[in-house]
């Protein structure tokens, strides 16, 4: 007989994400670069409610959306165009690195914009998308769950390697 504790323990266990997620993308990619169906590809797989894709101009030093799920009228005004440093997508592009938050919700850090919570979304996460350099950031990748999450290592992994497929798209768009 199984130990209830373990039980218990494995009804919390968030659903795993596909780790060959990124092989998915990389086939919405190719030829036409279906941005769209990789991004819904993406929002699926991790039951996330909303999703974006920027593209950044360094020149300008803002991030231009390419691509949105979910975002809710009133706050696509403000994420078409984001300048670098503002919000979860400007501070990833400035850090080159994962910004997450458990609870956008909640949130005080200051990172995320108040006109973020119309979303809905608590748990998020925006990854940076690198040039074939791997140094310079040439866009963001974010998606947001309508509950709170904690982003596993493994989870980032995947994002990441998603993150790598746009940017190969991205390449050959120029």
């Amino acid at each position: 007989m199984s130990n209830p504790i373990e039980i218990n323990r494995l009804e919390k266990e968030e659903p795993m994400v596909d780790p060959n997620l990124s092989q998915r993308v990389e086939e919405k990619l190719k030829g036409e670069a279906n941005y769209q169906g990789a991004l819904d590809c993406i929002l699926e797989e991790f039951e996330a409610a909303t999703g974006s894709i920027h593209r950044a101009d360094h020149e300008t030093r803002f991030l231009h959306l390419v691509v949105q799920k979910g975002i809710p009228e009133q706050i696509l005004v403000v994420t078409t165009t984001i300048p670098f440093g503002k919000g979860m997508a400007g501070v990833c592009l400035e850090r080159a690195e994962p910004v997450t938050m458990c609870n956008l919700q909640t949130d005080d850090s200051g990172v995320a914009k108040p006109g973020a919570k119309l979303t809905q979304v608590q748990g998020a996460i925006v990854v940076p998308i690198f040039s074939g350099d791997g140094e310079t950031v040439i866009g963001t990748l974010g998606i947001g769950k309508p509950i709170e999450h904690d982003y596993t290592d493994q989870e980032i992994r995947i994002l990441k390697d998603c993150a790598l497929e746009f940017a190969k798209a991205m390449a050959q768009k120029e």
